[in-house]
């Protein structure tokens, strides 16, 4: 059972093979999409701690190399001290934060926060931060529908939306953040935000229930640029997701949809969502051998990229390329597979 009463559903089947090509998402060496059982990619710890007291004074002596380890058994619990101090979870340069999820059927230490306005729980401080293993539950999975129909269709607007906190689990503005083989679920804006830097590697993780309308967000790009592969994705509003500005981009392969998502599911903001007075849509995009089990549109451009986006390999929910991926231009499709049931290549 994950975060939430998430059950995780086996991965079946997700590629398919036309003429010789593969089509959808595929392991690694690493292990499994979504990691846990058969991941491969545990470092060494230099350091062990069993309680959030014992966690801050960790991370307030280490350095570049130290790998700080939370024992799967262990719970921290950060609720009281982010509400009364707005405590944070900050991670020097170079410094690892890990557990042991999917070791000997471990489900990885949790942390977690209740207070509604955890924004971030855990800050990157500087360059090459790594969160591995660990599970990252923040206060609020809920999708909260009636809240956003109060605020803008009946006229109230954005002051009135944002009085109630969002929340967000992992925030760095430093480049090389990787984050992989966690389980991140319950982020009213976003369980990852990428808000600047490049190189970062978000990777093997079970990302899920960060659906809150409006905001929503598994991994969120402003001023930035990842690399995401191998994440399962569920109950989220858009699994991934940038702001459009130039300089932010993503590459996205070998990621897995599992079939709920509240508004399509790889996203693109343009100029009209930022009312600048442009039709940009980000710098760079990459699409390739991701598996989409989710009805609604797997990817939306919400108007022209810089760069020629790049869709191929991958394998839709939806019979047709126009319903597959919604787009405003200067996008090169290559082959893909369209239809869930009975897929046909292009």
């Amino acid at each position: 059972m994950g975060l939430f009463g998430y059950r995780e559903r086996r991965v079946k089947a997700t590629t398919v093979v036309f003429d010789g090509k593969t089509f959808g998402a595929s392991p690694d060496r690493r292990g499994p999409v979504g990691g846990g059982k058969g991941y491969r990619g545990y470092p060494r710890p230099t350091h062990a701690v069993d309680s959030l007291d014992s966690l801050l004074a960790a991370l307030k002596s280490s350095h570049t190399g130290d790998i700080i380890f939370i024992p799967g058994s262990c719970t921290v619990e950060c609720t009281e001290r982010v509400y009364i101090e707005e405590m944070v979870l900050e991670i020097p340069a170079g410094v690892t934060l890990m557990s042991d999820r999917g070791k000997a059927r471990s489900k990885g230490a949790l942390l977690t926060s209740g207070s509604l306005q955890t924004r971030p729980l855990i800050r990157a401080l500087g360059s090459g931060v790594r969160v591995t293993g660990i599970r990252i539950a923040g206060p609020n999975p809920r999708r909260s529908l009636e809240h956003h129909h109060r605020s803008f269709a009946e006229g109230r607007g954005h002051d009135y939306y944002y009085g109630f906190p969002v929340s967000s689990g992992i925030q760095t503005e430093h480049p090389n953040l990787m984050v992989d083989n966690c389980e991140l679920a319950g982020w009213s804006h976003s369980a990852v935000h990428l808000l600047r830097g490049s190189g970062h590697h978000i990777h093997h993780n079970l990302i899920h229930h960060n659906q809150y309308q409006g905001l929503g967000y598994g991994v969120c790009h402003d001023l930035a640029t990842s690399l995401i592969e191998r994440n399962l994705f569920n109950h989220n509003r858009h699994s991934i997701a940038g702001t459009g500005l130039p300089g932010c981009g993503y590459t996205a392969r070998h990621n897995v949809e599992q079939g709920t998502s509240l508004s399509h599911c790889f996203d693109m903001h343009g100029g009209r969502d930022r009312k600048d007075g442009t039709n940009l849509a980000g710098s760079t995009m990459v699409f390739t051998n991701n598996t989409f089990w989710c009805p609604k549109p797997a990817i939306k451009i919400r108007g022209v990229s810089e760069e020629a986006v790049r869709v191929s390999g991958n394998w839709f929910y939806q019979g047709a390329k126009e319903k597959a991926v919604i787009q405003e231009g200067n996008v090169r499709f290559g082959k893909n597979a369209y239809g869930r049931h009975n897929p046909q290549s292009d």
